[in-house]
């Protein structure tokens, strides 16, 4: 197993060559790097985890909310229903239309075109502010997975020349160009430059998918957006000189 493998230089001097051993014994700045890599590492595993997590939940409750959506009940009770009910970005969306839709109708319903269309306008504004917000909130965490992603193999790089740096020193202070000399050091070196890739491609992949994913829920709030106000805009259409306020 590489946790027993011991290599002897010709000092009589044993090296540990198992994944603490390397840590242990290597250079100060090789002991930096590794720790830096393995705290970005975590970090994102960290990141990962909480983006599935959030990401099921609202994907779950964005279909539950759809199916209420068009069941065809009045989109007044609909919304007095969901605000007491765990928000996320869909339901946020919909309320911040309806609040405005509901703000602006409290003292009679638009009867000129220019009203109205101001009106649709207001809503869409208030909505599509909503889903910047809610956006931004999703994507925290995003930019830290493509930084390790595009920097963690060079963070590694660093502490695989350094290493080798140090094994060079190693054979010139010994004169001796024995691989038992150099050994320790090198690996040490390659131990820094699989760290760093170990936490760039985790972080790769999942930003990728995440980014994916993110991209398709923005286009599916949008769409909900234009068919909000189309809704809006048959129901504008359709009024009656009584002007009712429910949708």
């Amino acid at each position: 197993m590489a946790s027993n493998i011991e290599t002897t230089d010709l000092g009589g001097i044993a090296h540990d060559l198992s994944m603490w051993g390397l840590f242990i014994q290597s250079d100060i700045i090789v002991k930096i790097v590794m720790i830096m890599l393995v705290v970005a590492s975590v970090w994102c595993w960290a990141i990962i985890f909480e983006k599935r997590s959030t990401l099921t939940k609202i994907l779950r409750r964005a279909k539950k909310f759809d199916d209420a959506f068009w069941s065809g009940e009045p989109l007044d009770k609909l919304y007095q229903r969901i605000k007491k009910s765990p928000h996320d970005p869909l339901l946020k969306t919909f309320s911040a239309g309806m609040e405005e839709w509901e703000s602006t109708v409290q003292g009679g319903m638009p009867d000129r075109e220019e009203l109205q269309a101001s009106l649709r306008q207001r809503v869409e504004r208030a909505m599509n502010v909503t889903i910047m917000r809610e956006m931004n909130k999703l994507e925290r965490g995003m930019t830290f997975l493509a930084t390790v992603g595009s920097t963690a193999p060079f963070i590694g790089l660093f502490g695989t020349v350094w290493g080798i740096m140090n094994s060079f020193t190693a054979i010139a202070q010994t004169n001796n160009t024995s691989l038992a000399v150099v050994a320790p050091g090198i690996a040490e070196a390659l131990f820094a430059t699989a760290l760093g890739l170990v936490a760039a491609i985790p972080a790769v992949i999942a930003y990728n998918g995440y980014s994916n994913r993110l991209g398709r829920y923005a286009g599916q709030l949008d769409a909900f957006v234009t068919e909000f106000t189309a809704i809006l805009s048959r129901h504008l259409e359709a009024q009656d000189n009584k002007g009712k306020r429910k949708i």
